[in-house]
């Protein structure tokens, strides 16, 4: 059973912003620290900031050799089945940092030279530089070090779907930044018949590690290898009988070796190579999993699609009574077609102490398409939406509310959804004095346009949104 059926959702993996975890076992999915790294938001630069300070306080103690501290520290990272992800195929088990023995993970950083030389740097790195850590256990550890902010994510996110939380909940070890300690407490958390769960948002997960030791060795310090054997003419240069002088790969293995003991020591002489490797990897951060990889995991054969909440959305009646439905239909379907470009949606998000209030807001994380291009241009962190079920026409109120939610630390970017507009050409150009006025840029959809863009999703648009780009390209023309 997935956590979306156990709390009667009706809602697939593809309208959701968290992973649809199963209960029972595990879903083969990990949490990147490169993914979360590539953030651009305030949020993801929390997350960040809770990995680097934990590795960095690690790699201290062990550099000044306060063993038992480091010991300890590591020992908070073990095995914990309240996140559901990785390998496991009966019952969710874990693969955390400390699991076993923090002793063990301690002697592989204090013995390695990736440690001792300053090589390995981040949390990611010992999944290429440190025998018998991988994938599983890495994602183990981030989750343990972001379990205070996932933990916050998890009650906003059950806040906004509606899911019931169990109060005193015993939280686990919870990482400080600021103090460089573990604390517990008693948190608010949903409660399953399985135990207790916290979500992890989708955006952030992968099939695999951005940083791929197999990766780093075969297509760029082996390469760097073959370069330097051939200009010193060595004993493993082979010529080939047109004359093509040559280095394989597969002998510089077995000159020096193929384990990661090897590979540091060779890194160690190229440390640029290993640089130049993570920059790579920085620049272009792997994709968000697609629906249909989602739908693949969770063995649905349906493909997504986006006309039925259409089709259930233009059938509502407009009016006061059915705004709150119209709402909820309007976020999930931007929840859907807007993915992975905008995330973590907040319903009714308060602003200014609480006197207003904006129906629907998104972090902007977009890193392709038209919402990236804005974020190149503008400031827009966050994208605003509010919703109108009106009967009548929508007017300039309706404009300056939205535009009043807006701000330079906020953004100033938002839409403004309703069910018909009957002059565009005259509520455009409202649109357009309110972003001469200096007072931010509305773009305003109604059922006709958002059909439009229901069908560039489903025609394969890539997050393009032509339909969004005219409508922005006539508030700036």
């Amino acid at each position: 059973m997935r956590f979306s059926e156990y709390f009667k959702l009706n809602r697939s993996q593809a309208y959701l912003d968290f992973v649809d975890i199963p209960l029972d076992t595990d879903i083969p999915v990990f949490l990147d620290p490169g993914a979360i790294k590539s953030l651009d938001s305030n949020w993801g630069q929390e997350l960040t900031s809770h990995l680097q300070s934990f590795f960095e306080r690690v790699l201290k103690l062990i550099k000044v050799g306060k063993n038992a501290e480091a010991q300890n520290l590591l020992a908070s990272l073990n095995e914990r089945n309240e996140f559901h992800l990785g390998y496991s195929s009966e019952k969710s088990r874990g693969h955390g940092f400390g699991a076993g023995s923090a002793h063990s993970v301690w002697n592989a950083l204090t013995q390695s030279k990736a440690v001792t030389t300053g090589l390995l740097k981040d949390l990611e790195d010992t999944a290429l530089l440190i025998p018998g850590i991988g994938t599983d256990m890495i994602s183990d550890a981030v989750s343990n070090i972001l379990r205070g902010p996932l933990i916050k994510y998890t009650q906003e996110i059950c806040e906004y779907y509606g899911i019931e939380l169990t109060p005193n909940i015993d939280s686990g070890p919870i990482w400080d930044p600021h103090k460089g300690a573990w604390y517990s407490e008693f948190v608010s958390l949903p409660m399953t018949t399985y135990g207790k769960v916290i979500l992890v948002p989708k955006l952030l997960v992968r099939h695999r590690l951005c940083l791929q030791y197999d990766e780093f060795y075969n297509h760029y310090l082996l390469p760097e290898m073959q370069d330097e054997h051939l200009r010193n003419n060595s004993s493993l240069v082979e010529v080939l009988k047109n004359g093509t002088r040559r280095v394989t790969k597969k002998s510089l293995k077995n000159k020096y070796g193929r384990d990661k003991p090897s590979v540091i020591n060779q890194t160690l002489q190229r440390p640029d190579v290993f640089e130049d490797y993570k920059q790579h990897k920085e620049k272009n951060p792997s994709a968000p999993l697609s629906h249909e990889v989602f739908n693949e995991l969770e063995e649905i054969k349906d493909k997504v699609d986006i006309y039925p909440i259409l089709k259930k959305l233009k059938s509502i009646k407009t009016g006061a009574k059915q705004a709150g439905e119209y709402e909820d239909l309007i976020e999930e379907i931007f929840s859907l077609i807007f993915y992975p470009s905008l995330c973590y949606p907040t319903k009714q998000h308060k602003i200014h102490e609480g006197r207003k209030r904006i129906d629907i807001t998104y972090n902007n994380e977009a890193k392709y398409g038209f919402f990236n291009w804005l974020s190149q241009h503008y400031t827009c962190p966050r994208i605003y939406v509010e919703c109108k079920n009106y009967t009548s026409e929508i007017a300039n109120p309706e404009l300056d509310q939205l535009s009043g939610r807006f701000s330079r630390n906020r953004g100033n970017i938002g839409i403004l959804v309703c069910r018909k507009i009957e002059d565009k050409k005259l509520f455009r150009q409202r649109c357009l004095d309110t972003a001469n006025d200096g007072r931010g840029f509305i773009l305003s959809i109604d059922d006709e346009d958002l059909e439009k863009m229901c069908d560039e999703y489903m025609n394969g648009g890539n997050q393009n949104f032509h339909t969004l780009r005219d409508l922005w390209d006539f508030l700036i023309d």
